[in-house]
């Protein structure tokens, strides 16, 4: 029997029935997630990748990041030295921008940046943009994470909350990349949060959420 991957509730179905697709909503913390047998596989998934166009000469792609980095990182950046950008993609656009402010970065990413620059160290901030809505085990990389952050350190995640309503989240047109397999709500990023050892900061528009760690 299905169980939320978050915070282990029960679950409702969500099908989508032209493309034989069938998600499941927590009915506690509103977590949406695909159901494993149907996640497409890693060379489909860095196929979809390599389509994208994330890089400097994407000026769209940039100014999201300078907004991000505005709103989300420069009211703590003077308790920021270090930083580690997980899962950068094949442009790591976001890297630069931080660098640019004085923020010692590094990067990893499963298909364009495997070393796994993180083992044995810490940092001040870690940034995950447009990655967890890939995640079939995001509960796994949360931990992960925060144990690579230092004490008061900051975590900056970017990801879409989805539709309340079933009919929405189902038309919804993030939902529809093939790759994206796992939907956060405001509530299961606290449930989240609590099992790890940071609190929620704060939440920014739809899709960003601001931990700090205890």
């Amino acid at each position: 029997m299905n169980q939320c991957k978050i915070c282990q509730s029960s679950v409702r179905s969500l099908v989508d029935e032209k493309k034989s697709l069938t998600y499941y909503r927590c009915l506690e913390c509103g977590f949406i997630y695909l159901d494993d047998d149907l996640i497409v596989s890693q060379e489909r998934e860095k196929k979809q990748y390599d389509q994208h166009h994330n890089g400097f000469e994407n000026q769209g792609y940039v100014t999201m990041f300078e907004t991000f980095i505005e709103r989300a990182i420069v009211p703590y950046l003077k308790d920021i030295k270090t930083a580690l950008d997980f899962g950068s993609g094949p442009g790591p656009v976001l890297y630069k921008l931080l660098e640019n402010r004085g923020v010692e970065t590094e990067i990893y990413d499963l298909y364009f940046s495997p070393k796994k620059v993180y083992e044995g160290k810490s940092y001040d901030l870690i940034t995950s943009t447009e990655v967890f809505e890939h995640l079939q085990n995001p509960l796994e990389i949360f931990s992960l994470l925060v144990e690579h952050l230092n004490p008061n350190g900051y975590m900056v995640l970017m990801t879409k909350f989805p539709p309340k309503d079933d009919q929405e989240f189902l038309d919804w047109w993030y939902r529809r990349d093939p790759t994206h397999i796992s939907f956060f709500t405001p509530k299961s990023f606290e449930v989240v949060a609590e099992e790890v050892g940071v609190t929620v900061v704060k939440t920014l528009d739809e899709n960003i959420v601001v931990f700090q760690k205890c």
